[in-house]
């Protein structure tokens, strides 16, 4: 059965965002595959909603797409819970499955190399398409199957990874190393991720404003896979590079937009990634005060 319901929940998404009330929003670095070292605010919500357009030679082209909700628990502890779905064109529309990520800063100060500790579990079907990070033989080809016949793979994978991340007059360095493990019998597998980005303005205006230099930020990221422990290297694995856009609205909206490019024949030729992002201020002591409430 083809699980269009899957819809359901990005809805959802956009009505908790539009009804919530204006917040004043951070600088939101526009990465879609790497991450850097700045966590969640403690007590703060983010809900995001990202998609991802790809080209597919000997096939249909595909859009995935996934929800993510970004809680701030501790300052030196985000979890985010992830829903994924994708619709093949031709094909079909359906749900992929789900992910628990955490983020860890053992470094309580900033320091020119911060380094943040990521674990991930991910219970998800072979008909997958978001392309998150790139890890082990992962290549173009593997997307071919339909979805009638890969949605019945299913893997539960931990991934793991250690991101170094630095902040240098305004622009952040971040490089991200991969080691992910799906819990059946199979060897570890590899990626990484390398990121560079920078506002388009450091000095703050004065006024509130919508366009203002300082609420753009621009880079680029570059990912892909290094194999598996049996045969790690570049043999047989998908490379991309992508710039990357990110326009961060006094209103409380985050936009992204991403552009990436298949490096070798392993890839994708195209990907187009974009995404919109509200947070929710204070949103752990709302609901500790509803609570508190009923009682």
């Amino acid at each position: 059965m083809l699980i269009r319901k899957g819809f359901v929940p990005l809805l959802a998404v956009f009505l908790a965002t539009f009804f919530s009330p204006p917040v004043i929003v951070g600088q939101e670095n526009p990465y879609f595959v790497a991450y850097d070292h700045y966590l969640e605010e403690p007590g703060n919500l983010e809900i995001e909603y990202f998609s991802t357009f790809g080209t597919q030679r000997g096939g249909n082209d595909f859009h995935a797409y996934w929800a993510e909700f970004e809680y701030g628990a501790t300052a030196w502890w985000t979890t985010e819970f992830y829903l994924d779905g994708q619709t093949t064109f031709g094909d079909s529309t359906l749900f992929t499955g789900i992910r628990w990520e955490n983020r860890v800063r053992p470094l309580k100060r900033e320091h020119f190399i911060n380094p943040v500790l990521y674990v991930e579990y991910e219970h998800k079907s072979g008909a997958d398409k978001i392309l998150k990070e790139g890890e082990g033989h992962d290549v173009e080809a593997d997307f071919l199957t339909p979805n009638a016949e890969a949605r019945r793979e299913i893997s539960n994978e931990m991934e793991l990874k250690l991101i170094l991340s630095s902040t240098f007059k305004g622009w952040n360095f971040t490089q991200n190393t991969l080691a992910a493990k799906d819990l059946s019998n199979s060897p570890w597998e590899f990626g990484y991720a390398l990121g560079a980005s920078r506002p388009l303005g450091l000095k703050a205006s004065a006024k509130r404003c919508s366009f203002c230099r300082q609420n753009f930020i621009g880079g680029v990221e570059m990912y892909g896979g290094l194999g598996d422990r049996h045969h790690f290297g570049l043999h047989d694995t998908s490379h991309y590079v992508a710039p990357v856009l990110g326009w961060n609205l006094p209103s409380g909206w985050s936009v992204r937009i991403s552009p990436g490019f298949g490096l070798n024949d392993n890839s994708h030729q195209f990907l187009l990634r974009w995404g919109i992002t509200r947070e929710i201020t204070g949103f752990g002591s709302m609901v500790s005060r509803l609570f508190r409430g009923r009682q």
